[in-house]
């Protein structure tokens, strides 16, 4: 692991070239210029030039310039929210989530800034992408937790879940709604409207109607899915549903995503577990335009393998592929949600990503399965942590897509 951190490094230094010495060449003499406001909080061009050189050591997947822009917006959301109910958290337990973070990468902190600084990243940026992420966590706990009970059910759940032990499918149906830019909080009502349908019949109408994925045409309708294929954090939510009954809405990034149960079987043998997934994203700008949608449609019919997009993508901007592998727990879920539905070599076109302006062709690589043997069963400690971690990253998900939908957000 530390050799790999430090990997990336030299890495990030070569790659973040394409992005950052444009953007200093264009605002090097205006860097700390307001670039977005949020709610009168200002974010600067350096802010977001750092924060995407974070990202690029993180290896984090998409556009490290636009991810950037939509974390430090939500950043500002959460900081003004905690300052608002007063929540401060100490210098102490702010270098010891730094320590925590460094350990990851086996390195001490003074190695971890050290290299981070070889960078080009301040040590202030990492100290504030710390702060802010165990601030949320805090807040969010402060204000939900105590609606946050574990029984005997959850924890048979979250076991079958983390497990798939019991050969557990289900019979989804699926609408996903993306959010246009400045238009959250219509597409959080309508999803909030369509989480009360309770039929089969209402919800493929609606499907048919809003949803943006492939599935829509027919009612959005998924195939048997195995429960371990589903991300972790969404399957105790899933086999909580009666066959009818449609979850909360899921807020992703980019879209809202409604699933509704309407079947769920046990076979005598356990479904495949996969320790990792490998899956390739190529970024096409203008959203969801026809213009676009074409684009995707002539690269689809270009490639059978994610190395063949590698062809594709020549003499394009690096930022425009990216190529990962994942434990299915750390997949963003509207990814992880579309992943499910492909084989390998197969493409999903159903998300956007940079305020919807930007098409997401995804297609799965490979999937690796669990070694048998290879691991105990969760504990009783893991499976509480579980039920309890997805819980309250639900309410995290809602709580926030409720202050952007409030929010006054300009971008120049």
């Amino acid at each position: 692991m530390r050799l790999a951190f430090l990997t990336s490094i030299v890495a990030a230094a070569v790659t973040t070239v394409a992005w950052v010495v444009p953007a200093q060449q264009a605002g090097a003499q205006n860097l700390f210029a307001p670039v977005i406001k949020v709610n009168e909080k200002a974010i600067t061009r350096f802010e977001i030039d750092q924060r995407a050189r974070l990202l690029t050591l993180f290896r984090a997947p998409g556009d490290p310039v636009e991810t950037a822009r939509e974390q430090l917006i939500e950043d500002r959301l959460k900081m003004q929210e905690a300052q608002d109910i007063g929540f401060v958290i100490s210098e102490e337990v702010l270098l010891e989530a730094m320590d925590e973070f460094a350990a990851r990468a086996n390195l001490d902190l003074d190695e971890m800034l050290n290299a981070l600084g070889g960078a080009g990243v301040e040590e202030v940026t990492f100290r504030e992408y710390i702060r802010v992420g165990i601030t949320w966590r805090e807040v969010v706990s402060a204000r939900f937790g105590s609606q946050v009970s574990v029984n005997e059910e959850d924890m048979e759940r979250a076991r079958l879940a983390l497990t798939g032990a019991s050969g557990v499918r289900v019979l989804l149906s699926e609408i996903v709604l993306p959010i246009p830019q400045g238009q959250l909080e219509t597409v959080l009502a309508r999803a909030e409207t369509l989480a009360q349908i309770d039929n089969t019949r209402d919800f493929e109408v609606a499907a048919r109607r809003f949803s943006a994925s492939p599935s829509g045409p027919t009612g959005g309708r998924m195939e048997w899915t195995s429960i371990s294929d589903l991300p972790p954090q969404l399957r105790p939510v899933i086999l909580d549903l009666a066959p009818g009954e449609v979850t909360e809405p899921i807020t992703t990034e980019q879209a809202i995503i409604l699933l509704q149960m309407r079947d769920i079987a046990e076979t005598e043998t356990a479904e495949p577990r996969y320790a990792e997934i490998e899956y390739a994203t190529y970024f096409i700008p203008g959203g969801r335009s026809e213009e676009a949608l074409q684009i995707a449609q002539q690269v689809t019919e270009r490639v059978n393998t994610c190395d063949d997009l590698y062809g594709v993508a020549q003499g394009q901007p690096v930022s425009v592929l990216d190529v990962v592998a994942q434990p299915p727990s750390e997949i963003a879920q509207d990814i992880a949600i579309q992943l499910n539905q492909l084989d390998p070599g197969e493409v999903s076109t159903a998300l956007t990503r940079s305020n919807g302006q930007t098409l997401m062709l995804l297609m799965l690589c490979s999937r690796t399965p669990v070694v048998e043997g290879a691991e105990d069963g969760p504990s009783e400690e893991d499976l509480t942590s579980f039920v309890q971690t997805s819980r309250l990253e639900s309410f995290s998900n809602g709580y926030l897509a409720r202050l952007k939908a409030e929010a006054r957000i300009i971008e120049n």
